[in-house]
């Protein structure tokens, strides 16, 4: 039996059922699932540097939606944030890359 650890979507259970495969699941307490959601966002985002694609990019989102709630923030208080940022320090379109800085 091949042992993961990881946590996964919830549909997933019932997919390896459909195949017939046995398995063993269980519910993350609060802190296991915080801990477990920031390693799926790692595993998502290193996927995503192996395939720069959409569905990875779809992956990541899904992690980091569900790390906002669990975290007991709001997608709207995200945006505020960020616009906070982006007026203080700007965005990233500009597409500049420092090199260096004077002692």
């Amino acid at each position: 039996m091949k042992v993961y650890n990881k946590l996964v979507r919830d549909k997933i259970p019932s997919i390896i059922a459909k195949h017939g495969k046995a398995f063993s699941t269980h519910k993350a307490s609060e802190e296991e699932y915080l801990e477990k959601l920031k390693e799926k966002l790692l595993e998502e985002v290193e996927e995503f540097l192996e395939e720069p694609c959409l569905e990875e990019l779809a992956d990541i989102f899904e992690v980091f939606s569900t790390l906002i709630g669990t975290l007991g923030h709001t997608v709207g208080e995200l945006r505020e944030c960020a616009m906070k940022k982006v007026a203080e320090r700007g965005a990233f379109s500009s597409r500049i890359i420092l090199e260096s800085v004077e002692d």
